[in-house]
């Protein structure tokens, strides 16, 4: 497979199926340049009336070679029927076309190159029981930014107004697939957040892009999203996805991605055809959606959509391959913090000294920032020392400012108190930090202690 280079200028005929306007049997119409309302869209006419003729598909028997309708190159004149095209110089033009003659075996001319001195590229001749096809390519010359590409009557069996039927008529770039991808939401995103990713698929090129599949690999470090594939517009918004054998688009369990085939004519097997942006400006979208792992916390998720079409222009189809801009998403940094707490003694006596350990624990999968422990002393007990194996405690608002803890990481506080007032006394330790904690439950841990008083009574007895 090759992957087309960056866009030329995309060239592509107006009406080249002279589907517009729509006639019954035979009408002979104005050219493009005349100032009528009714008139053949694209197409000019070196016939000094300025009128085409154009022919409904069985009229006379003849029936149309592409679509519902075709032209006769000389309605009341030997004339050369044209279109101008602006072009970049060295850019590779296909072009294809059916020709037929009318009362017996009719020529015509295909001409190529600048307006005023086009190329003679080739002729055709053709019988009137069935329609000739044929095609080849074009490259555009250094400095011609405007090319012709012109069809000239050379001789009818019916007379000067008589035969050439055309019709079918394609002159330009190959098919260019643009993907434009995004996600939802942008981040930093915590672990266990959805996230939506989105692809459009443009054809910038000038003819369909055949064949259309669009593949998205899950990012390492989520999980995909059962049921979440969409097709959101284009030819195939609405359409079955992942849910039975006919979708078009599915999860590919085994290759941990999404694939959707794009196009008017996709089906569960296989890709359509995506026209290029005149016919449809909306492209095609496509979604679906994963969930961040708890093993990327702290990582960049980093992702990109691919797409393989063909270009079916020339003799053979030609696999071609497009690949998205790449999106990322940050994910913010999780550490499951814990608290445990003990006292040395659970009863005492009023007037002695309560000492409480208190262990902070870091149990990853990430440093964690900002660790806090809060250990209100209650107004039963007064504050005495405390020793804390990094950070410091202030006994005014019994926070323990811990700051930095690797994973695996472990601070301690000893904190001592006095027993002033008899009675049951239950303190409590809870530990913060910045980052998300995937497991609070074990973030605060409480201890009781009684106070007896001294030396008779035990009030803690029968409370």
């Amino acid at each position: 497979m090759t992957t087309p280079p960056s866009a030329p200028l995309r060239v592509a005929l107006v009406n080249g199926s002279f589907e517009e306007p729509v006639v019954t049997n035979v009408e002979i119409l104005p050219d493009s340049t005349q100032p009528q309302a009714r008139k053949v869209p694209g197409w000019i006419t070196t016939a000094t009336d300025h009128l085409i003729e154009l022919w409904r598909t069985g009229f006379s028997g003849v029936p149309a070679a592409h679509g519902s309708q075709f032209a006769e190159l000389n309605a009341y004149q030997v004339s050369t029927l044209y279109q101008d095209l602006p072009t970049t110089p060295g850019t590779k033009l296909y072009w294809r076309l059916y020709h037929r003659g009318r009362a017996g075996t009719d020529v015509m001319a295909l001409d190529i190159g600048v307006p005023g001195a086009v190329v003679q590229q080739r002729t055709f001749s053709d019988g009137n029981t069935a329609w000739g096809h044929y095609t080849g390519t074009y490259t555009v010359p250094a400095g011609q930014t405007l090319t012709r590409f012109a069809f000239r009557s050379v001789s009818s069996v019916g007379g000067a107004s008589v035969g050439n039927f055309l019709d079918g008529v394609f002159f330009g770039t190959a098919p260019i697939v643009v993907l434009e991808k995004t996600v939802s939401p942008v981040g930093p995103v915590e672990t266990g957040s959805v996230l939506t990713y989105r692809v459009k698929a443009t054809n910038t090129g000038g003819d369909a892009a055949e064949a259309l599949v669009l593949t998205d690999a899950v990012p390492a470090g989520t999980t995909y999203v059962p049921g979440s594939l969409r097709i959101v517009d284009g030819p195939n918004a609405g359409a079955k996805t992942d849910q039975s054998g006919d979708d078009q688009a599915n999860f590919d369990a085994a290759g941990d991605r999404a694939v959707f085939r794009l196009g008017t004519g996709a089906s569960a097997t296989q890709g359509g055809a995506l026209a290029n942006t005149a016919a449809l400006p909306a492209g095609s979208t496509i979604e679906y959606q994963v969930t961040v792992d708890a093993a990327s916390s702290g990582r960049r998720l980093v992702n990109t959509a691919s797409a393989t079409y063909e270009n079916r222009l020339g003799d053979t189809p030609e696999q071609l391959t497009a690949t998205s801009n790449e999106v990322s998403v940050e994910v913010r940094r999780t550490a499951d913090l814990t608290v445990t707490k003990m006292a040395d003694a659970t009863t005492v006596t009023v007037g002695q000294t309560v000492t409480y350990r208190i262990a902070a624990r870091n149990t990853g999968p990430d440093p964690a920032t900002g660790v806090t422990v809060t250990d209100q002393l209650p107004g039963s007990l007064t504050f005495f020392s405390a020793e804390p194996s990094t950070g410091t405690y202030e006994p005014a608002t019994g926070r323990w400012a811990i700051g930095a803890l690797a994973d695996g990481a472990t601070a301690v506080l000893v904190l001592r108190a006095k027993a002033t007032v008899p009675g049951k006394v239950t303190n409590t330790a809870t530990v913060t930090g910045n980052e998300k904690d995937p497991d609070l439950a074990d973030n605060s841990d409480s201890v009781t202690v009684c106070v007896k008083r001294a030396p008779c009574c035990d009030p803690c007895a029968s409370s």
